[in-house]
């Protein structure tokens, strides 16, 4: 029996061979004439500049194929840890994830937090192993392989073929369910051959091993194992489709996707297990309907000359050129072909496309043909930004086309956002690494012709005092007619961190009137915008004890001009000193790399507040440190490189702490410097 349109997500690391399996499941399933490589920018996926300039994909990449009567869609994912928030989005639309892999057990490491993710969403994933062909020679196992994969996996890994080797080199494999041989042939289909002997005794181990891990499920198999009786081929198969579906296992496939082999063997695999689409929507609790289509928008693309497609798949259909969805009329449906957008007329329930001139839908809404529903249940929070830069146009004139060109790159990637940071007079752009911000700065150039520098974001330092002082100001001014004048006594004291500001009136005698009073507050508040070092002052109590009025010349603003006045001086004279921002900062890390983590923090100013193990995730430990703002800037590169991209963290606000010495003389130094320029 047939199923309708299905979905398969590649996910894996940087450089494992997801754009190279991507070509070679298109070529093996007949959808492509010849298979392009990635080294020489000639791939079905991987089409922008930003990508081919890497050679890595830099955001998710589709494309849509029939294999055996079947409709599919393959999603390329991104492989660097600074862009996983489009793979989280694929996944949300998938009905199976295609782990990709290297055959390295050094390596598995790095897939804990990918089968980590999978698991939390209980999503059925199936592991390649790919690039076998590289193993010629060595003495790496297979077996030693998985070891190292399941010790980063809850769910129990099973092995669907054995490899055969033949001097060395891995030339084939033996399928665990069928018990058959196959010889591979570079871009074609495997030759089926006798069981070599070498591999049989292995072979009956290996798929024993597969049925027992079945069996753990169903008490029949169990039963008919304790008594040896074989179970019937097709209903392995029926449990290894049965146990996919409700995420309980994770099949274990081999191959080389440069060398197409182990392809064939996996669309197999694909086209009698993968889960339907309708069995997906129950799992993400997506409730289909009869009276009409409910489609899924995952991502939003600004095309040069399509505008803006909404990409989503549809959960009931049809869909049909020129028809109203959430109240707007869909300006062209296009499947993803291999070489690019393919128009259509109409859509099923299943496939993924890309809907034209859809103004309001966000990236996680549900359509229907009158509204948007609200968002998918299990619709992933953007991760929060660890890196920043500051940009700004090269023209000039270019800056407000450059604030709406950010408003669509953050409309595209939830993962990447941007602000206005009018204290240190910045528009900031954040997101999750250096290669994550340049791919944004390279897509204004390529796509708005928009060049722009960046550099470093400022760091919103503040000043206080360390005494206080009583301060007298009068300002009087005679201009004919009516005059200027206003005498305060003020009283300035510092207060204790994170206190902010307080005002306290406490004159007697009615020396200065009440309608003036707020006028002196006003004027310290404007005094506080800029101390002596340059940065906005906290942490200060001010007092009106005494003053003097006129009855005629006196104003607000004379009174406002009097107040700022003496505060000014008053700080002056208060031993100012410079406030630095304290971040606290929780790590998470593999165990093996704590301490290098804690060697980090020591290294940039910071203060370990302790660590302990993660009880939720076993073999990792959770570290949580102070550290200065100004040695934030780069801490997510050197983390990353400390923890082969394994470690991340989160960062909030703690508090202001003094900063003396050369360090805040830089400090205050660089920021004359500025004001001078300005």
């Amino acid at each position: 029996m047939r199923s309708g349109p299905r979905v398969a997500a590649l996910v894996g690391p940087y450089l494992s061979g997801k754009t190279t399996l991507l070509e070679a499941l298109l070529l093996a399933a007949g959808n492509l004439h010849r298979k392009g490589s990635v080294n020489d920018g000639s791939t079905a996926g991987d089409s922008s500049p930003e990508a081919r300039a890497r050679h890595m994909s830099v955001e998710m990449n589709l494309a849509s194929g029939d294999y055996l009567g079947e409709r599919w869609t393959f999603i390329d994912c991104p492989g660097s840890v600074e862009l996983q928030a489009d793979t989280l989005r694929a996944l949300q639309v998938a009905d199976v994830a295609i782990v990709v892999c290297e055959p390295s057990a050094d390596k598995a490491g790095m897939l804990a937090p990918l089968f980590r993710m999978l698991d939390e969403m209980s999503m059925p994933h199936m592991v390649y192993i790919n690039k076998m062909d590289q193993l010629a020679g060595s003495d790496v196992r297979v077996r030693d392989v998985l070891a190292a994969l399941q010790g980063v996996s809850e769910r129990p890994l099973v092995l669907r073929e054995v490899p055969i080797r033949d001097n060395g080199s891995i030339t084939g494999h033996v399928d665990l369910v069928s018990e058959r041989a196959y010889h591979w042939r570079p871009g074609q289909t495997s030759d089926l051959v006798p069981m070599p002997a070498t591999v049989k005794e292995r072979e009956q181990d290996a798929r024993q091993q597969l049925l027992e891990a079945l069996a753990d499920f169903d008490d029949q198999l169990l039963e008919q194992l304790l008594e040896d009786v074989t179970p019937e081929r097709d209903d392995v198969y029926r449990h290894l489709a049965q146990n996919l579906a409700e995420d309980l296992i994770v099949p274990v496939f081999l191959g080389s996707a440069d060398r197409d082999h182990g392809v064939r063997r996996l669309l197999k695999a694909l086209r009698h297990e993968v889960p339907t689409a309708e069995r997906t929507a129950a799992r993400l609790e997506i409730a289909a309907r009869t009276d009409g289509p409910l489609v899924e928008v995952f991502k939003t693309q600004y095309a040069a000359h399509a505008g803006k497609l909404s990409l989503a798949r549809i959960w009931s259909g049809p869909v049909q050129d020129g028809m109203t969805l959430a109240g707007e009329r869909v300006g062209g449906v296009y499947a993803f072909g291999p070489g690019g957008l393919v128009k259509k007329t109409t859509a099923d329930a299943g496939e993924v496309v890309a809907l034209a001139r859809l103004d309001k839908p966000r990236a996680g809404d549900l359509l229907t043909e009158k509204e948007m529903t609200g968002r998918a249940p299990f619709w992933p929070a953007a991760p929060e930004p660890v890196y920043a830069l500051t940009v700004e146009a090269e023209q000039k004139t270019d800056e407000v086309k450059l604030t709406a060109a950010l408003a669509k790159l953050a409309e595209e990637d939830a993962s990447l956002s941007f602000r206005h940071d009018t204290e240190i007079g910045e528009l900031v752009l954040s997101g999750q690494g250096p290669v994550h911000l340049q791919i944004a700065l390279d897509r204004l150039r390529s796509r708005f012709n928009l060049p722009v520098r960046s550099r470093a974001p400022g760091v919103p330092y503040r000043e206080t005092i360390r005494r206080g002082s009583a301060q007298h100001a009068r300002f009087k001014r005679q201009t004919g007619g009516h005059g200027q004048f206003a005498d305060v006594h003020l009283e300035v004291r510092p207060l204790a961190r994170g206190e902010g500001f307080r005002f306290e009136d406490k004159v007697v005698g009615g020396v200065i009137p009440r309608t003036y009073i707020p006028a002196v507050e006003d004027g310290a508040r404007e005094a506080m915008a800029r101390g002596p070092l340059g940065f906005p002052v906290v942490d200060i109590a001010v007092a009106l004890t005494n003053g003097q009025y006129h009855a005629v010349d006196s104003s607000e603003l004379a009174f406002k001009t009097a107040g700022r006045m003496a505060v000014q001086e008053a700080l002056t004279k208060g031993e100012p000193v410079l406030l630095e921002p304290i971040l606290q900062v929780t790590f998470v890390t593999p165990t093996d790399y704590t301490s290098r983590v804690q060697r980090l923090i020591s290294g940039r100013r910071g203060q370990i507040l302790g660590f302990d193990s993660r009880t939720d995730w076993p073999g990792w430990d959770e570290v949580k440190a102070l550290i200065p703002q100004a040695d934030m800037g780069d801490l997510v590169i050197e983390l990353r490189s400390l923890t082969l991209g394994l470690g991340g963290y989160s960062a909030s606000f703690s508090h202001l702490a003094e900063l003396v010495g050369k360090q805040a003389d830089r400090v205050v130094e660089s920021r004359a410097a500025a004001a001078a320029a300005a």
